[in-house]
């Protein structure tokens, strides 16, 4: 019975109650929507995160990929600093693996019963004055074909002075796993320093030529690469020269 004191019928419980019966499943009186991005990365985050994480390593790779920069980067005309520029020339890398070739050249002899300090001596000599070879025959070689290249002698002592990690691991498995290691390790190791000195100097060498308007077909441009091929393909030379009589 309705109170005798209110003046107008309660209809609300009737109302909510019809409305209750018409609203959606959705909730709230709406009808149910499209679920966003942001539930449905709340329904599986780490799937997601997989996916959005392996999109960004790609997107990272293709782009050193397309990048693909080995120049040397410069400041008012001057090379800058290698601890600034990873593909500046440094003398850390070489002179620490001259000097550990020479301790593995002496750990390989010693294991051989062969080890003798005049023994040390001769290959540490012979191994600095191939070098010395190298740096003075391109020297001349780029006087003689007239190249005009900001390469000075210390940038060249650093180029070639990285076949010396090559060896050193040649060697190293030379002793670990016998002859199959050790070629297998210097075989991958004489194409890394290949394809380098050929990268490396092309952009040295030829890009200068490009720069003085030289044609790419013509007689002191095909210098100019003979010359690269030349230095290129003496590394893997030289290396296997300096270590082959340490692997027995």
């Amino acid at each position: 019975m309705a109170d005798p004191h209110q003046l107008f019928d309660d209809t609300s419980s009737a109302q909510s109650r019809g409305f209750g019966a018409q609203r959606a499943p959705g909730g709230l009186g709406y009808p149910a929507a499209s679920p966003t991005p942001q539930a449905a990365f709340l329904a599986d985050p780490v799937s997601n995160m997989a996916m959005a994480y392996g999109s960004s390593l790609a997107a990272q790779g293709k782009e050193l990929v397309d990048k693909n920069d080995w120049e040397v980067q410069y400041q008012q005309d001057t090379p800058v600093a290698p601890r600034f520029d990873v593909n500046a020339p440094d003398l850390y890398i070489p002179a620490m693996a001259f000097i550990t070739y020479v301790l593995v050249a002496g750990l390989a002899l010693g294991t051989q019963d062969r080890f003798s300090p005049d023994l040390l001596g001769l290959q540490a000599s012979s191994a600095l004055a191939w070098l010395t070879l190298e740096v003075l025959a391109i020297l001349l070689s780029l006087y003689l074909v007239t190249v005009n290249t900001d390469l000075t002698t210390i940038d060249l002592v650093a180029f070639l002075g990285y076949k010396y990690v090559g060896m050193i691991g040649g060697v190293l498995m030379g002793l670990l796993f016998g002859k199959i290691g050790y070629y297998l390790v210097l075989g991958w190791c004489c194409v890394a320093i290949f394809v380098f000195m050929i990268r490396t100097l092309r952009l040295k060498i030829l890009a200068e030529a490009a720069a003085e308007g030289v044609p790419v077909r013509g007689a002191r441009n095909q210098l100019r690469m003979y010359l690269t091929m030349a230095v290129a393909a003496a590394q893997p030379l030289l290396m296997y020269w300096l270590t082959f009589h340490l692997v027995r």
